[in-house]
């Protein structure tokens, strides 16, 4: 991630480099009883000056009630990232959609986060994933004018309003002015009201005009991305079922392999290994260790 961060500053650009942060949940097929339970997945991704991904490294964990392993394991990684980092501070953004984890992190850990070395108050700029939202749209479209061309031509403006200063605003006060002209198709008013408040109690991590003017990312594609390298590639295959133990050691080993850091862990790992004592009946002293090797 330091190295990223290096290249991201003395690249050419206009934009302030980015450190992104991501969560997300995904469900996974476990042992015993053959149940699905909820696992996590975090990344964490450097932008340089002109917007480009220079490196992500991932994190996951099996199912946990709470996710506090994940928690853990990804404010260390931050933390030890800002504190290790010497040079000018990036952008600090965290994008995900709007779970109950994915929020609780951010209003828990990430907004009364200090750095780890001055001890300042960090700017974290919340975000909730503009493609959320979008998919929020086209429910309130389907509420108001049914499964037909209105709605998605209805939709596709207001998918456009909502990258427009206020947006949010834009979109909640036509949903509201079609509704009061029209009202709610009826079997979809509870589906109305759903999204209508997902975009209401939102609006304010919602200003995506704002985020790409900063140069701030607004999808959290790099995470839901992660969710199908990481999980559903290996662990989502048809039939299978894990134990948490299992999980976690599979699990290790992706996020080592996919965060490009596979040769170097296998270097310490070897390093920090004690040779284990192999007894050669019968063999000359001299050739135990070769035969050991």
């Amino acid at each position: 991630m330091l190295t990223w961060l290096r290249e991201a500053f003395d690249g050419k650009g206009k934009r302030r480099p980015v450190l992104s942060v991501g969560r997300d949940g995904i469900t996974l097929g476990m042992q015993p009883g053959d149940s699905f339970e909820v696992a996590t997945s975090a990344t964490v991704t450097v932008y340089d000056r002109r917007g480009k991904r220079l490196g992500t490294v991932y994190l996951a964990q099996p199912p946990e009630l709470g996710q506090h392993t994940m928690t853990d394991e990804l404010t260390t990684l931050i933390q030890e990232i800002l504190g290790e980092w010497q040079g000018p501070a990036p952008q600090l953004s965290y994008v995900t959609d709007a779970g109950d984890h994915e929020t609780a992190y951010y209003q828990n850990v990430l907004r009364p986060m200090r750095h780890p070395r001055t001890g300042q108050p960090l700017n974290w700029q919340r975000v909730v994933d503009y493609y959320h939202a979008s998919q929020r749209i086209t429910i309130l479209a389907e509420a108001l004018f049914g499964q037909t061309r209105s709605a998605e031509s209805w939709a596709r403006r207001m998918r456009k309003a909502l990258l427009k200063p206020n947006g949010p605003s834009r979109v909640l006060h036509a949903a509201a002015a079609r509704a009061s002209r029209h009202d709610v198709i009826a079997h979809r008013k509870r589906d109305y009201r759903r999204a209508y408040e997902y975009l209401r109690t939102r609006t304010k991590y919602m200003q995506y005009w704002q985020y790409r003017r900063q140069h701030t990312p607004i999808g959290s594609g790099v995470t839901e991305a992660a969710c199908k390298t990481v999980f559903t590639q290996r662990l989502k295959l048809s039939g299978m079922r894990w134990n948490h133990e299992g999980a976690g050691t599979v699990l290790t080993l992706r996020v080592i392999l996919l965060s490009g850091i596979w040769s170097d862990v296998y270097a310490k790992a070897l390093q920090s290994a004690h040779p284990a004592p192999v007894q050669a009946y019968g063999t000359p002293l001299s050739q135990q260790r070769k035969i050991a090797a």
